[in-house]
């Protein structure tokens, strides 16, 4: 029995004294990424509804983690409090009425520790409806556009208007990806699809 107790109290020991607690880093504030998204269509196209920006999916390159942003405009500023960091736009969403299109991305931008970082005019061109059709995003620095920014930031963040944009382009800024028509819900196959006669 006194064997035992020995044994418990050693491993107990050696577990306090062998078991550190990691310094925990700093949490920096999250910083303010502000820009535009608009969405036109190349050529013609058959469809009642133009089309418009659903949304974008971002990933931070060092955690991984994917931050949803929701635009639901053919134009619109839109603006996102995030860490300091690299970042990737992974993958684009465009609604045109029912219809719903997906493409996948590949461009990269850095978020500064300072500044409120403006990330530009991101200018996503859908091909017409047809089999294989392509996305063009090119990404602008626009005078219009730094305009709108401040007076968005004058509006909704305030305390940030004396704050200086630091004008931010992601690299590549020009990308062309293929366009993927999504189903409309509900998502089942069209084998299993019961009809009325």
């Amino acid at each position: 029995m006194n064997i035992f107790m020995l044994v418990i109290s050693i491993a107990c020991v050696g577990c306090v004294s062998g078991c550190t607690t990691a310094a925990k880093e700093p949490m920096e504030p999250d910083r303010l990424v502000v820009g535009r998204a608009v969405a036109v269509v190349i050529g013609q196209t058959s469809r009642a509804y133009g089309p418009e920006v659903r949304s974008l999916e971002l990933e931070n390159l060092r955690t991984q983690r994917r931050i949803n942003v929701e635009i639901k405009s053919e134009d619109r500023v839109f603006s996102l409090l995030l860490p300091a960091g690299d970042y990737r736009l992974n993958r684009v969403q465009i609604s045109e009425g029912p219809f719903l299109s997906i493409a996948h991305m590949n461009t990269t931008f850095t978020i500064s520790s300072a500044d409120v970082t403006h990330v530009g005019t991101w200018r996503f061109g859908i091909e017409s409806p047809r089999y294989g059709r392509m996305v063009a995003l090119s990404m602008v620095m626009e005078e219009e556009g730094v305009q709108e920014i401040k007076a968005l930031l004058a509006t909704q963040h305030a305390e940030r208007q004396e704050v200086h944009l630091r004008s931010v382009l992601p690299d590549p800024p020009a990308v062309e990806a293929r366009l993927y028509e999504v189903l409309p819900y509900p998502r089942y196959p069209r084998y299993f699809q019961r009809h009325n006669f």
